[in-house]
């Protein structure tokens, strides 16, 4: 198993706009449109890496605790699914459906979306404020496959909490670490 982590892309970038088919729905969705007004949170995940399976249960319960906050949750799945079919659209709703994802599953078909979020790994997370600027980017928490540590959220949701109370999230951040995104041969 792979271990690539986080690029940890600096902090006050702007998010980078996309528009991407929503797996679940079939609809095509903005950033604009599904955006947050207090913070979004955008995860670069995928149906078979060991570390994204780990925390998937962890996801959906953060979905969950802050879709009433104005916070907006969006997955995109950026792998190559020639060789990793697993991954495609059919099988990112089937797992969306099955685990009951409270937020938009988004396929990048071209991987430009990951490429402009400097995403490197699944899981991979950056959260943004209202204004769309980038304050946290790096692990949910210290758990790991295998590690025996709790899936807990915890760094993700201190930033959430900060950014609820109005407050500045802090900047000590750790990279998440995962499975390399599985980028196309060109």
């Amino acid at each position: 198993m792979a271990r690539t982590p986080s690029v940890m892309t600096p902090l006050g970038k702007k998010a980078p706009d996309f528009t991407l088919p929503d797996t679940v729905s079939g609809k095509t969705l903005t950033l604009q449109t599904i955006k947050g007004n207090t913070a979004t949170v955008i995860m670069f995940i995928c149906n078979h890496c060991p570390f994204v399976k780990h925390v998937n249960t962890q996801l959906v319960q953060l979905g969950n605790d802050y879709k009433n906050k104005g916070i907006s949750f969006i997955a995109i799945s950026s792998n190559d699914v020639a060789g990793y079919p697993q991954d495609g659209p059919e099988q990112m709703k089937e797992v969306a459906t099955q685990l009951q994802f409270p937020f938009p599953y988004l396929y990048d078909q071209s991987q430009e979306v990951a490429k402009a979020y400097e995403a490197a790994c699944t899981p991979d997370f950056f959260i943004f404020d209202g204004g769309l600027s980038l304050v946290y980017r790096g692990q949910l928490d210290d758990s790991r496959p295998g590690n025996e540590k709790p899936v807990t959220g915890a760094d993700i949701r201190n930033a959430l909490e900060h950014l609820v109370a109005g407050k500045p999230v802090a900047t000590d951040q750790k990279p998440s670490i995962g499975c390399n995104i599985k980028w196309r041969e060109s």
